[in-house]
């Protein structure tokens, strides 16, 4: 298995979409203390290009990291195929993190699924990243595809804070990190970055990243994941809560059947 190919959240849910669950154990290979932040659009504003306004906001997220133990927020997924020049499929749903100790969890369902906002319609997906393990359970023909990530476990889960929890610091020793400039989303000031992995097997899935990081909460409000062939998944969160109110337990299990099989891909 190749385990790059499952590092993000977006290539994760995207790679689970209707278009793609005929043949998913294949798509998987192939595929957070609110204070004064004037300062951060002074950077954003008046040096929008320099390095200062890119430790500004690498250090609020150092801060926003420290403290973090849980998110929650729903999501919109767009993805787009160059070839056809369209954005050919959308899925929305929430997402769902928690640090327990030194553990990082996160689940993703996918509620609904569709070619445009208008024809969306129920088909529900879920991706859960807990224990070191990955699954993926699929309602539909009662299927668990489950993958051990190993060694690679603290690797995937700095993706999947990627934005949301993961600090600054740690955010520069797996991208080559720069700072676009000032953008507003839904009426809130971010940042946009862009990075640049630095390891080649990642490289090879996504050569590009974008995320537009709020400046007061040091989280990201939208990812841009571009592949080398100029596809790409754009995610855009809202009703983000960030260290709100307890996540049940409940939500990081899958809600399976007694007649749930569970594939083990090989290789």
């Amino acid at each position: 298995m190749k385990l790059f190919s499952l590092i993000l959240p977006v290539a994760l849910l995207s790679s689970f979409s209707s278009s793609a669950m005929k043949d998913s154990a294949d798509e998987l290979r192939a595929r957070a203390a609110s204070f004064d932040c004037s300062w951060f659009l002074r950077a954003a504003f008046d040096k929008p290009a320099d390095s200062d306004a890119l430790d500004a906001v690498l250090k609020k997220m150092d801060a926003t990291a420290a403290s973090f133990h849980s998110a929650q927020a729903d999501f919109e997924w767009q993805i787009y195929e160059k070839v056809i020049d369209e954005i050919y499929e959308i899925d929305t749903g929430t997402m769902y993190y928690r640090r327990v100790g030194k553990e990082v969890e996160m689940m993703a369902e996918v509620k609904k699924a569709g070619d445009s906002p208008d024809t969306l319609k129920p088909e529900p997906k879920y991706v859960l990243f807990s224990g070191g393990k990955l699954r993926l359970y699929q309602p539909k023909i009662d299927q668990v595809t489950e993958f051990d990530v190993g060694k690679n476990r603290s690797e995937f889960e700095g993706y999947f804070t990627l934005g949301f929890g993961g600090s600054g610091q740690d955010l520069v020793k797996a991208w080559d990190v720069t700072y676009v400039g000032p953008e507003k989303i839904d009426g809130i000031q971010t940042a946009q970055l862009r990075l640049v992995p630095k390891s080649e097997k990642v490289k090879n899935v996504y050569k590009e990243v974008f995320l537009w990081i709020d400046l007061e909460r040091g989280i990201s409000l939208q990812q841009k994941f571009v592949q080398p062939s100029g596809d790409y998944r754009l995610v855009k969160f809202s009703n983000i809560q960030v260290n709100g109110r307890k996540i049940p337990d409940e939500v990081f299990k899958l809600k399976t059947t007694s007649k749930t099989q569970t594939v083990l891909p090989k290789g």
